[in-house]
Parts: structure tokens; C-alpha cells; sequence
């Protein structure tokens, strides 16, 4: 079986070869196993219930919660020649019975159904008559409860276990730690699933944390220098400051749209679409974008707030590089980021338990944001993955290592500073009294009289806010939200006030502008000959035409690797062109000559 599954993948999909546990996952369905599979975006999760799908008999169900981009994904499977269609809410009644028509007799090789429709009594009693090769459970991160993308029907999809026990079933996700996974199993009813985890290291991303002084104008600098017409996304945490960083990038010359669950959803549908099929688009949104997102062009993901947790940070950075090109992961944040995220952990109406983890989920984020070790080893260890230890060298840690110090006794300086001021005051105060500015609130409180007063003169408050941060992320310090997000020790102050903890942190350094000269982020060869370059940049035109022409992403044509293969083949014949990766039987019929035509002419 797994020769035919080869044979499918070389013909249709034109890949030369299986990545990671890909045969092995599609074996294991194929011959009616259940499975979980984990892997990281772009390591080719489609594939495995999409092959299976096509060896197995009737039509597999694919469970996605993206109606938006079902038609993106059916139509990228129709330039392949796999027969696929979508049922959802934006079929008018005939078209939705065609497909069901097709459905019964075993005419579509796949069909995507979102969770609500999949739950209807109508659907559910259509699939009892359809001849099913598979379910597939696409996202399935969604079923946790604890989860920032939890969608509630996701709970219900036990249903299919119940009424179809003899029918396959894989569940997908790039993000899941051990507690998701095993909440996954348990609601989906995957006992007795294998579980494929691949490793979550995604080395063509370089991630890169910045102290933040002035997000907006440091994200321009950030794009000036490195991302000059390059397709990305911005996150950031309200919808007041997409629209505003929207703004604000147009305003400076870089094309951007805003996206988040308050515009207007025909505004949202039709900014989506274009970020799909333009290139050179940065889209700034909230955490309501993203999820689903096929483009396998996106150079950077960047973050102008601290997300909640490295399962969110992951997940989002992770939709840049799909490619397997070279990509940024870029983060500025402070400690406003820090008080803010706290805040709004402590005013949910959540329960104390939600709270608590929220919680711990942050401090983990914290961590990685201030660690002077590799980040990329950070993050894997996060993920339970210990086999890598050696620092990866595409991180601004390793790339740029920071200078520890020793921080006992200015840890122990702020601490004392919060003790004296009775734990009653914000950072911006405690600052003051820790650098000696005798403002008209120090006067007033009469904290100028303090022992602490001045014992940091010597440091800038744009240091000492990072020491804050730092104290914050170790444990020593936390914010009191109700009190005005005064400062508070902690237990584990204690030792450290008492000198038996000592306590090491990174050393300020103050941000630095970046060069406007367009740098490499990663260390993948893409270089090409000037004749390469003229193919590729004619072949990107080309494409361009053809996707308006088709109504369809430019990628869902070609890839910029496939692209790039092509340049470097040089073909003159259709011969030169079948092998290059990503161009299969379908796509060589369809394109070869004109392909062969645009390389050999100039």
C-alpha cells in the first residue's frame, strides 16, 4: 500500500518523496486505523488524509472549521485533479444537493463540512448512505475547553465515533501540548488512536524578541530593513490598535489590511481574499485571523503584543515559512504587555481554576521572552521535545547572545524599594523612587525620606522597567490589578531578600534601529543565477496572470519553491519539467508548454 500511496503522491502531487511519518500515518489509516497526528504548519498534514481519501473506498469527510477557505482548498485540490468539494451555509440549496448528489454515488474523492453543518440531522443522515473512506478531523486543537481557539461543536464530534465505528478517524493539529492531547483524545474518543508527533522545530524560522520603546515605529524599521514587498501578518491584541497599526503602515508606504471579529464580515471575507491572492500584502489582525491559512509565502509573522501563551505564540508564527524558506518570527514587548495580559486574566469571569492556568501559561511566555538561552530550545522543550540540545544558531539569542550579570543586589534594591513604599505603588513610581526624581507624588507620599530613595540613580527608567519585567517573569514580583497594578513581593522574594537566592538576568541593552539594508533570515540556499532570477521573476508573472485568470491564490498555482525549481532546471522540454518538486501529471498537462514556452523564449 505504501507504494501506491508513493505512486499518488509522485503523479498528482509531484512531491518526490514522503517527509517524517507521513507513510507511516497513511499506511496506518489506509488500513482502517485511527490516528493523531502533530505536526508543526507546513510539515504536510493535508496530505495525510488527503492520500488515504484517494486509496480508501467512497469519499472522505474532512471536519474544518474555516468556511472562509473551503473554497481555496477545494480548489487547490482541483488543479491536482483530485475530485473535492465543500458543503457550508454559502451553497445556495441545488448546489448543496448536487454534492450530496455526487456524495451518494461515490463521485468526490473528498468533501469538507464545517462541524456545524457536519452535526445537522440532514448531514449526519446523508452520510449514512454515503459510502465513507474516512473521517478527518482537521484543527482538532479546537476541542479543548482550556484552548484560545475552542469551538464548542468540536465537543459534539464524538457523535461520529458513536454512529460510524467502523470508519477511520485522524485528527489534525500543528499545537497541542500533553494536556490538550490528551483532552483531544479523550472528547474525540481516541483511546485507541496511534499517536504520529513530529518534531515542532520549524529551523527555517528565525525567532527574534525585542525590547518594545515605540512598537509601531520599531515594526516600520523592522519591515524597511528586512521585508520590503514581502506578504506578512501583525498581531496585535485590540481591534483599536489594528485599525490603528493598519493606519499607520499605509500611511508609510506598506500595503496593509486590518482583520478582526468586529469588521463587517463582507470587509473581512474581502480582505482575507485579497492577503490569499496578492502578493505583498501585511495583514494586521487579531488572533481571529490566521487559523486555516494555506499561504506558503508569508516572510514574517510579527507580534507587537505578548501573546497569551506559547501554544498561541507557536501557532502564529508558525504561519510564516510554510514554504520551508526562510522566514522571521519578530516580538516587541514590555512591561505594559505584562500588566495588561495579567489584567485581563484577572477580570474574566472565569474560574479560579482557568485563571490559574492562564496564568501559568503566561509565566511560560515570560520565560521565553527573557531567556538568555536558545529560543528555539526554549520552545521545543516546552513541547516535551528534549532530543535537541544544542543551541540552534538561527535565533537573536544565539545569533546575538546577551550579556548576563549577576542582578542580586539590584533585584534586592527593587524588592526593598517595594517593601518601603508599603506595596501600595505601579512600576512608574517605584521607579522614581529607585532613580531619586523628586516628583509631587514622591514629595506628597513623602518617599523621598525613604532609605531606597536614589540607590538606582545610576540607571535609566527604560532599565530599570526591564528589571521590573525580569523580576516579574522570575516570580519575585507580581502586579496587583486591583490595587492599581501596584507592585507586590512574592515568596519567593524572601531568599532573595536575605541574600540566600541569587538572582542572574540579562543586561540592558538599548534598542538599536535596524540597518535599511535587506538581510537574510535564515540559512536556507535560495540564491539563484541572474538567468535564474529573470525565469523566476518572469515564471511569479506569469502565475500572477494565471490565478486572476482561474480565480484563484497565486500559490494554489505554483509555490515560490516550485518556482524556483523551475528556474533552476531551466527546462526546454516538458521532460526537463516532470520530477521538479510540486509539478504533477495534472499540472504538467495544464502548464507545461506554457512554461517550457515563457523559460525557452527569453
Amino acid at each position: 500500500m505504501k507504494q501506491a500511496a508513493l505512486a499518488l503522491l509522485q503523479s498528482v502531487f509531484g512531491y518526490p518523496a514522503f517527509r517524517g511519518s507521513q507513510a507511516d500515518i497513511i499506511d496506518h489509516v489506509v488500513q482502517g486505523g485511527d490516528a493523531l497526528v502533530l505536526m508543526p504548519t507546513g510539515g504536510g498534514k493535508s496530505l495525510c488524509y488527503q492520500l488515504p481519501a484517494m486509496l480508501r473506498d467512497g469519499v472522505g469527510i474532512v471536519v474544518s472549521p474555516l468556511i472562509a477557505l473551503m473554497q481555496d482548498q477545494v480548489d487547490a485540490l482541483a488543479e491536482v485533479g483530485v475530485r473535492a468539494a465543500f458543503l457550508n451555509s454559502t451553497q445556495t440549496f441545488g448546489q448543496a444537493l448536487a454534492i450530496e448528489q455526487k456524495m451518494r454515488q461515490g463521485e468526490l474523492d473528498l468533501v469538507y463540512v464545517a462541524p456545524e453543518r457536519l452535526l445537522t440531522q440532514r448531514c449526519l443522515e446523508l452520510l449514512e448512505v454515503c459510502p465513507i473512506s474516512l473521517f478527518a478531523i482537521d484543527e482538532a486543537h479546537c476541542v479543548s475547553q482550556w484552548g484560545h481557539d475552542f469551538r464548542p461543536e468540536y465537543i459534539k464530534l464524538s457523535v461520529l465515533h458513536e454512529r460510524f465505528p467502523q470508519i477511520p478517524r485522524i485528527a489534525l493539529t500543528a499545537t497541542a501540548d500533553q494536556a490538550t492531547r490528551a483532552e483531544i483524545i479523550s472528547r474525540l474518543q481516541l483511546e485507541n488512536a496511534l499517536q504520529f508527533v513530529s518534531s515542532f522545530d520549524r529551523p527555517n524560522i528565525r525567532y527574534r524578541i525585542v525590547e518594545k520603546a515605540s512598537g509601531r515605529q520599531q515594526l516600520l524599521d523592522f519591515l524597511q530593513a528586512e521585508h520590503v514587498q514581502d506578504a506578512g501578518i501583525v498581531y496585535c491584541l485590540s481591534r483599536k490598535k489594528v485599525e490603528e497599526t493598519a493606519e499607520f503602515l499605509n500611511q508609510h508606504g506598506v500595503t496593509s489590511l486590518p482583520y478582526h471579529a468586529g469588521l463587517d464580515i463582507k470587509i473581512r471575507t474581502r480582505n482575507q481574499a485579497r492577503f490569499l491572492r496578492e502578493d505583498s500584502i501585511v495583514m494586521v489582525a487579531t488572533i481571529a485571523f490566521g487559523m486555516g491559512i494555506d499561504k506558503p509565502d508569508v516572510r514574517f509573522v510579527a507580534h507587537l503584543d505578548i501573546p497569551k501563551s506559547i501554544e498561541g505564540y507557536y501557532q502564529e508564527t508558525g504561519r510564516a515559512g510554510r514554504d520551508g524558506l526562510p522566514a522571521n518570527a519578530w516580538m516587541a514587548y514590555g512591561l505594559q504587555d505584562v500588566v495588561q495580559q495579567r489584567r485581563m486574566i484577572e477580570e474574566s469571569e472565569a474560574d479560579e481554576n482557568y485563571k490559574r492556568l492562564q496564568s501559568g501559561k503566561l509565566d511560560a511566555m515570560l520565560s521565553l521572552c527573557e531567556t538568555i538561552h536558545c529560543r528555539r530550545l526554549h520552545l521545543l522543550r516546552y513541547f516535551g521535545q528534549h532530543d535537541s540540545t544544542q543551541p540552534c544558531g538561527n535565533c537573536d539569542v544565539c545569533l546575538h547572545p546577551p550579556s548576563a550579570f549577576d542582578a542580586s543586589v539590584v533585584t534586592q534594591q527593587l524588592l526593598s524599594a517595594i517593601y518601603r513604599v508599603d506595596q501600595r505603588f505601579a512600576a512608574g513610581h517605584v521607579i522614581d523612587v529607585l532613580r531619586g526624581i523628586d516628583s509631587e507624588r514622591v514629595q506628597q507620599w513623602r518617599h523621598d525620606q525613604l532609605s531606597t530613595f536614589g540607590i538606582g540613580a545610576e540607571r535609566s527608567e527604560a532599565e530599570w522597567r526591564a528589571i521590573i519585567r525580569q523580576a516579574i517573569a522570575l516570580g519575585l514580583v507580581n502586579v496587583d490589578y486591583e490595587s492599581y497594578n501596584a507592585l507586590k513581593l512574592t515568596e519567593t522574594s524572601r531568599a532573595v531578600l536575605k541574600g540566600q537566592q541569587s538572582v542572574q538576568m540579562r543586561k540592558y541593552e538599548k534598542p538599536q534601529k535596524p540597518s535599511k539594508k535587506k538581510a537574510s533570515v535564515g540559512y536556507i540556499e535560495t540564491d539563484l543565477s541572474p538567468q535564474g532570477q529573470q525565469i523566476f521573476e518572469k515564471l511569479r508573472s506569469w502565475r500572477m496572470e494565471t490565478a486572476r485568470l482561474h480565480n484563484v491564490p497565486a500559490y494554489v498555482i505554483f509555490h515560490d519553491s516550485t518556482l524556483r525549481d523551475i528556474a533552476k532546471a531551466n527546462p526546454s522540454t516538458l521532460s526537463d519539467l516532470r520530477g521538479v518538486s510540486g509539478v504533477g501529471e495534472k499540472k504538467l498537462a495544464t502548464y507545461g508548454e506554457q512554461i517550457v514556452e515563457l523559460v525557452t523564449s527569453l
